[in-house]
């Protein structure tokens, strides 16, 4: 059996996007039910999964053919795969490419999965989305707050650096899961959470999106192909691919994007940010920070 993703790299539920436009009304009720119970509705045997979305067995078998899969089979291990990929911690990971990656020195290997990484967030990133986040972070009327977990809290950091000299009213808030509450009692609606989540997602981070949800808050998530569980919560989601020969995942996509922003919110309110920098260029000087 051939168990490995359609040529494209995307994941399942990519797949699914990119071809929803060509599906038939009965595919898209079962692509609709897949997304909606990602990955489970997947998981059952093929009558099962198609009589739950009360389609027919055929329709399943051509639906998952017209995504680029071999059969039913194939399609059900790619979820399975993506399923523990989602929880596979470091070992697991270094083994796995380990046993996949030809031989060759560690800098080839990692330029190319880079590369790669970059080639398939760049492919799977939309503009409109992108232009919206972008709208969202640069509205000064609404609060900006940024947060990430264990390892993503170098990149919170990193954005809060950035953004605080791009605009006023932002919140860095800590990594620490116990002082999220006081920042969530400041919260109104309207305002906008940036929040970065790799695997293995974090518990605290799923709840803190859920709270700022239901304050009302436009949540802005930055995560991994399989997607954080908090996606369920995004008024926006952005998939950055990280996978590289290492038992620890690449930030050079999710940096990429992050960048990107921050340059757009930036050209958004320029004359307001040109002052900005021109006033903290001021302090700086002042306070001898830097070398002349």
């Amino acid at each position: 059996m051939n168990q490995t993703p359609p040529p494209s790299g995307r994941t399942v539920r990519e797949t699914i996007r990119a071809h929803y436009a060509a599906l038939t009304q009965s595919e898209r009720k079962f692509a609709q039910a897949l997304l909606d119970n990602y990955p489970a509705a997947g998981l059952a045997s093929i009558t099962i999964a198609a009589a739950n979305a009360e389609v027919s067995t055929p329709t399943l078998a051509r639906l998952v053919q017209k995504l680029g899969f071999t059969g039913y089979p194939q399609f059900q291990q790619t979820l399975l795969a993506e399923l523990e990929a989602k929880a596979s911690g470091p070992t697991q990971r270094r083994d796995q490419w380990a046993s996949e990656v030809p031989e060759s020195h560690m800098l080839n290997r990692l330029a190319t999965a880079i590369g790669d990484n970059i080639q398939h967030t760049l492919a799977n990133l939309d503009s409109a989305q992108f232009d919206s986040a972008v709208q969202l972070m640069a509205d000064t009327d609404r609060r900006l707050y940024v947060v990430g977990g264990r390892i993503t809290r170098a990149l919170a950091d990193y954005a809060f650096t950035h953004f605080q000299a791009v605009r006023r009213r932002i919140t860095h808030m800590t990594s620490g899961a116990a002082t999220w509450p006081h920042y969530v009692l400041d919260m109104a609606e309207g305002d906008v959470l940036l929040l970065f989540d790799m695997r293995r997602y974090e518990t605290n981070l799923l709840r803190l999106a859920q709270l700022a949800t239901e304050r009302g808050l436009c949540v802005i998530l930055i995560t991994d192909q399989w997607s954080s569980p908090a996606a369920c919560h995004a008024t926006h989601t952005f998939n950055c691919w990280t996978r590289i020969p290492s038992a620890w995942d690449s930030n050079t996509s999710t940096m990429m994007l992050l960048e990107a922003l921050i340059a757009a919110v930036q050209e958004q309110n320029w004359p307001e940010t040109r002052d900005r920098y021109e006033r903290l260029d001021s302090i700086f000087d002042a306070a001898r920070l830097f070398e002349k």
